[in-house]
Order: C-alpha cells, then sequence, then structure tokens
C-alpha cells in the first residue's frame, strides 16, 4: 500500500528524538521497532564498526496525525555523513480541531523555538510554526472548518 512518510537524519540521538515523538503522538514504532546499526548483516570487505556505530539507529518509525509516517536514522560520521541541521525540512500537521493544533503545538515547542505562535491566518486556517528542540522544523495547520 502507498504511503507517504518523511525522512530525518540525526547526529546520534534519534532514538531521544523519537522517544520524545512517541510521547507527543502516541501509538508503537512500526516494522520490528527500533533496528540499529549492529542489526545489519555484516557487509563483505566492510570495516568493522565501532560499539559506539553498533548501538546507533539504522531505522525507527511511527505513525503521526493523519496516518503520516515519520522515519529517522542516526547519521554516523564514522560512516561517511554529515547531518546539517537547517530550515530544509518542514513537517506540516494538519489536525481535526483547534483544542488537537494547540495541543500538538504546545508540546512539539517545549524545549523548542516558536517561530509564529498559533494565530488565525488570511488562509483560512489557524497556524503556527515552531522549531523542536531536536532542530526539526514544524507548522500546525488546523483549516477553519475544523475550528467551528
Amino acid at each position: 500500500m502507498a504511503r507517504t512518510s518523511i525522512y530525518l537524519n540525526f547526529s546520534g540521538n534519534t532514538e531521544e528524538a523519537f522517544l520524545f515523538y512517541k510521547s507527543v503522538f502516541g501509538g508503537e514504532f512500526g516494522n520490528d521497532g527500533i533496528t540499529r546499526f549492529g542489526d545489519m548483516p555484516t557487509m563483505e570487505g566492510a570495516p568493522p564498526m565501532s560499539e559506539a556505530v553498533q548501538s546507533m539507529i539504522l531505522h525507527v518509525e511511527i505513525a503521526i496525525t493523519g496516518g503520516l509516517i515519520l522515519m529517522g536514522t542516526d547519521a554516523p560520521q564514522e560512516l561517511g555523513f554529515t547531518v546539517h541541521q537547517g530550515n530544509n525540512v518542514n513537517i506540516n500537521l494538519e489536525p481535526d480541531t483547534k483544542t488537537e493544533a494547540e495541543r500538538l503545538f504546545d508540546a512539539l515547542s517545549e524545549g523548542g523555538t516558536i517561530l509564529q505562535p498559533l494565530q488565525e491566518m488570511f488562509w483560512g486556517a489557524y497556524y503556527g510554526h515552531l522549531q523542536d528542540k531536536f532542530g526539526i522544523n514544524w507548522m500546525v495547520n488546523c483549516a477553519n472548518e475544523a475550528i467551528s
């Protein structure tokens, strides 16, 4: 079945981030739960991984608002990855009610930065924009039809 997801790369704190997201959205981690680099089969000719890399997250996913799937991985420098956090990823949430919009916005902004407070917007929505404590940008956009 087709699905839409957002994939996030972290510099070693994927597990912390996804435990936080699980606390916000509820539910359980999909597939086999958390898969670590140490769970991968050894590739012929590949150098051995350090214990620190083996314990990092290879893949984790969780269903969030509207059935969207959020996926994540650690991107260890030891394996040639470099993570640049910035404004290149926004996750847009469209909850059914103003109450849920406020709950999500408040929970996600805890320890983060509110870029634009929740407010009525000219395009007919209750909208806010924030960056969570992990540097991920979120937009909460509740259509006015859902508010009334």
